[in-house]
């Protein structure tokens, strides 16, 4: 545990909360309020709220009738979330390189994270002048096909808490700085199932993405290609790109777990 003054930024509760949750095991399947309050060295009142907590968010859930506790399986989405992000660029490269060699573009993974899209695999064309990322990159969500694909599956409020109080950046003429109109657009990428990026944040560069989802039906990344206006003209769009771009999200998604059913 961090020591020093970076202490007075620890939470207490959150503290509590994780050690709730680890004293269930194979020996102690169950536990009373009694018994977690006796763990923690506290009164009973003291670990009550972070039960109901805890309870309220479907971690817990209590038996009505003895009223000792037990974990749910959602606490295994902490786990999987995990396993899923160390898991998914590796399995994708090949995929994500066939569909580089398929479309003659260059192959991207991200993940969001606030307003921004966080690449975690790339599959370059080289050669081939494009927006030049690595690993680690980030890259404004509303202006890129990748980062609007991720944003679509949002509700709307995380979307709204997400750019509240901040401006829609213009990277070119081409780049949406209204969050109504961001909003609208939003809708159609979630309709139709793919983003498409026309040289919002980079002229001349043009791109389409489409989400990948994990067993719960939750976006959790999103893959995408990337080139020249040239390279990826309508025809090219119509015919070849976007079909595989879909095509590769929906395979990365079923190696996910993802059975085609949203909540």
């Amino acid at each position: 545990m961090a020591s020093g003054d970076g202490d007075r930024y620890i939470s207490n509760s959150l503290i509590r909360g994780l050690q709730i949750l680890r004293m269930f095991n194979a020996d102690q399947p169950t536990l009373s309020l009694a018994e977690i309050a006796g763990n923690l060295g506290v009164s009973r009142t003291v670990p009550y709220r972070l039960l109901y907590t805890l309870q309220a968010d479907g971690y817990l859930i209590q038996d009505e009738h003895t009223k000792r506790y037990e974990l749910t399986p959602k606490v295994l989405e902490l786990g999987f979330s995990y396993l899923n992000t160390l898991q998914l660029p590796e399995i994708a490269r090949p995929y994500m390189e066939a569909l580089r060699d398929k479309t003659g573009a260059s192959s991207h993974m991200g993940i969001l994270d606030g307003n921004e899209v966080v690449y975690v695999g790339r599959v370059p064309i080289p050669g081939v002048a494009a927006i030049t990322v690595s690993i680690g990159t980030r890259l404004p969500a509303h202006a890129i096909s990748m980062g609007k694909c991720l944003l679509a599956y949002q509700p709307r409020e995380r979307i709204e808490a997400i750019f509240l109080g901040s401006d829609l950046k213009p990277y070119t003429q081409q780049t949406k700085t209204m969050l109504a109109d961001l909003l609208n657009e939003l809708q159609i990428i979630r309709e139709r199932g793919y983003a498409i990026g026309d040289q919002e944040f980079e002229s001349g560069i043009r791109s389409v993405a489409a989400p990948i989802f994990n067993r719960l039906g939750l976006v959790i990344a999103s893959v995408s290609v990337v080139a020249s206006a040239a390279v990826l003209n309508n025809e090219a769009m119509e015919q070849v790109v976007i079909p595989g771009v879909c095509e590769t999200a929906v395979t990365l998604s079923q190696f996910m777990g993802f059975t085609g059913h949203r909540n």
